[in-house]
């Protein structure tokens, strides 16, 4: 058993003067589409986007670290409407220009809203599957500063968190290069599917910080774009 730290510093509180902040402007607007450099997305309609979804994250690599890879289109649609009955809102990722030898108008991949805490102004950004031929391009900045735009801008977050598996390695470097702050890792927090319990590396992007995240990824995409 790990001896007791008597020399623990309490933290301080880095917001002292802080100020009240009014409640998530949540759900977002019925049909609301969000545009990036080379994306669209849009809330997904499980029995329009399960077919075109599964298909484009049909390659076993995509669910090396994400639990519960469905057999079918038919059990993915079903998985999408139990995580909007459960609060989730998932979202369709398509390409509003050709991108990575892919033409406009292909479904790339999701990501969701989740976690959504009204009163506290606060929402995770998770669940993200990409196609591999996408993996390594402008598609995840260009998804993120959409998603981040919408939840700063619009609905007006506070924090917006990103959290992923410790083994996921290319996951934790692409949150870092969206900008977002590591705030530690969350030990034994959530089971895989293999049955075992992974260490969750936890990152969070503040209102404070969008100002600059926003400007550093408007650098990022401009090599793509």
């Amino acid at each position: 058993m790990p001896e007791i730290d008597d020399s623990f510093v309490p933290v301080a509180d880095a917001r002292p003067g802080d100020a009240p902040w009014p409640p998530l402007g949540w759900p977002p607007q019925p049909g609301v589409v969000v545009t990036g450099r080379v994306v669209e997305v849009t809330p997904v309609d499980p029995a329009r986007d399960a077919e075109a979804l599964f298909a484009a994250l049909d390659d076993e690599r995509v669910w090396q670290h994400v639990k519960g890879r469905p057999d079918t289109a038919q059990a993915y649609a079903s998985r999408l409407e139990a995580q909007r009955a459960a609060g989730t809102l998932p979202w369709l990722v398509r390409l509003r220009a050709p991108h990575a030898g892919l033409p406009a108008g292909t479904v790339v991949g999701t990501s969701s809203y989740l976690d959504v805490s009204v009163p506290d102004a606060r929402l995770e950004i998770g669940s993200t599957a990409y196609a591999p031929a996408v993996w390594g391009t402008a598609v995840n900045p260009d998804t993120k500063l959409a998603l981040l735009a919408q939840a700063f801008d619009v609905l007006g977050a506070g924090r917006v968190q990103l959290k992923t598996d410790v083994r996921n390695v290319r996951s934790q470097r692409a949150i870092a290069r969206l900008g977002a702050r590591h705030e530690g890792t969350l030990r034994r927090y959530q089971r895989r599917a293999d049955g075992t319990v992974r260490d969750t590396v936890m990152f969070s992007i503040l209102a404070e910080d969008w100002p600059q995240v926003r400007a550093r990824l408007h650098r990022t995409l401009e090599p793509h774009c």
